[in-house]
């Protein structure tokens, strides 16, 4: 652990954090909305792109068919359905009646698209956690516990810690704490029948599906600003994402230097050449966020067949570091997925690729896309990217984000049996 973020704190009576001090999560949402400030232009511009109907992100605009075709789960590679199911009626058997109409949707409803990962809300989607019982939240917990790799679970939670400690920082706790998080149920639990949660709030959203023992959970945003907890109880967690950061210059490194002028699409996070939007306010350089579920993302940058095999390697283990949320069967399904596109798996850069540099990569095919982002300051007082501030996405391209793709296979099958 640095420390280094701690030279960036406000002074506690500066206006960033002053002026929100104390708002609970409601009051601030409304704060966040005001015109012509920093968040409410954000919420002007998301806030419409939800309702446009569900396609997927593609890389033309053109949605390629085939790519998800619907059948049970391989024997060994089944989602820990049983588990999920009896977490998720735990969770629902300490809610009341109010609680359970609130946090209950149909398993296409669009509400899945409300998800959003900064810290003022936006969609009171589902139940927000810091405002129920301690025993709500430890349920969900338990579901997410229930429905993730226990490496997966580890690093979603550290978010939420993460989150918890810099509210304590900043001291902005009633905005961000380890359960100012919304959680939301798609669909009845059930062993075969379609159905999901989706939970998200700042720096954390997650959005898993199962259907006859197969799993998706896309897309999801991970992220931290500081990435490390340097006090506390939980002092010691630090480096959340380094395999994800190492395994981006180990692949950088074993290009040839006409390899890598491909891969570096723009060579400043900030770039004159880039065209104007190509760094949004929010997203920065992030292409496949929140409310982008129809982006046409082209792709860049260079083939990832045409790379050395330690590159290709490099690249594969990025992806297995995206999808190790999954449970160890429904991540060899997703990375057998990966594997059988590698022809049209791309890779771009933007940024320095030096130990110690800030970067943005992108790793790209028609069933994954994988986005690593160091951003500016936003509850710390910096305004050019930093290592300790970093975002990650992952999708599931041409449409089977929430599962949305199985989920019509399977409403269609079940439709003419």
């Amino acid at each position: 652990m640095s420390g280094e973020y701690r030279q960036y704190l406000f002074p506690h009576d500066h206006p960033r954090v002053a002026e929100v001090r104390g708002m609970d999560p409601y009051t601030y949402g409304e704060f966040s909305r005001k015109p012509g400030t920093f968040t409410g232009g954000l919420v002007e511009g998301w806030t419409p792109l939800y309702r446009n109907e569900f396609r997927g992100v593609t890389e033309d605009g053109t949605l390629r068919d085939g790519l998800y075709p619907f059948e049970p789960a391989r024997p060994g590679e089944e989602a820990p359905v049983e588990s999920m199911v009896a977490a998720a009626r735990e969770l629902l058997a300490v809610l009341d009646d109010d609680g359970r109409k609130r946090i209950s949707f149909d398993v296409d409803a669009v509400e899945w698209q409300t998800w959003a990962n900064p810290e003022f809300l936006q969609f009171d989607t589902g139940l927000r956690l810091d405002l129920q019982p301690v025993e709500v939240r430890e349920k969900a917990l338990g579901l997410m516990r229930a429905s993730l790799s226990p490496e997966g679970y580890h690093l979603a939670h550290a978010m939420m810690l993460i989150n918890g400690f810099l509210g304590e920082v900043v001291d902005l706790e009633t905005v961000l704490n380890e359960f100012s998080y919304n959680i939301a149920l798609y669909g009845e639990p059930d062993l075969h029948a379609p159905w999901g949660w989706q939970l998200f709030g700042h720096h954390c959203a997650v959005n898993c599906l199962v259907v006859e023992g197969r799993m998706v959970v896309s897309p999801v945003f991970l992220g931290a600003e500081p990435d490390e907890i340097d006090a506390g109880p939980h002092a010691g967690l630090a480096d959340v994402f380094a395999d994800r950061i190492d395994l981006g210059l180990a692949l950088m490194a074993a290009l040839t230097a006409e390899q890598r002028r491909a891969a570096v699409v723009f060579e400043y996070m900030v770039d004159p050449a880039m065209p104007p939007g190509r760094v949004h306010p929010g997203d920065e350089r992030h292409l496949a966020g929140a409310f982008q579920d129809n982006r046409v993302i082209p792709f860049e940058g260079v083939r990832v067949a045409d790379l050395p095999a330690e590159a290709q390697q490099a690249a594969l283990s990025i992806a297995e570091a995206f999808v190790r949320l999954l449970p160890e069967g429904p991540r060899a399904a997703r990375l057998r997925e990966v594997e059988e596109h590698l022809e049209e798996t791309w890779f771009s850069w933007i940024g320095g690729h030096a130990p110690g540099d800030v970067f943005y990569y992108r790793l790209q095919s028609p069933v994954l896309i994988a986005e690593l982002d160091h951003h500016c300051g936003v509850f710390l007082d910096y305004d050019t990217p930093q290592p300790f501030h970093i975002h990650t996405v992952l999708r599931a391209p041409h449409g089977n984000d929430y599962g949305r793709a199985w989920v019509r296979q399977w409403q269609e099958r079940n439709a003419t049996a």
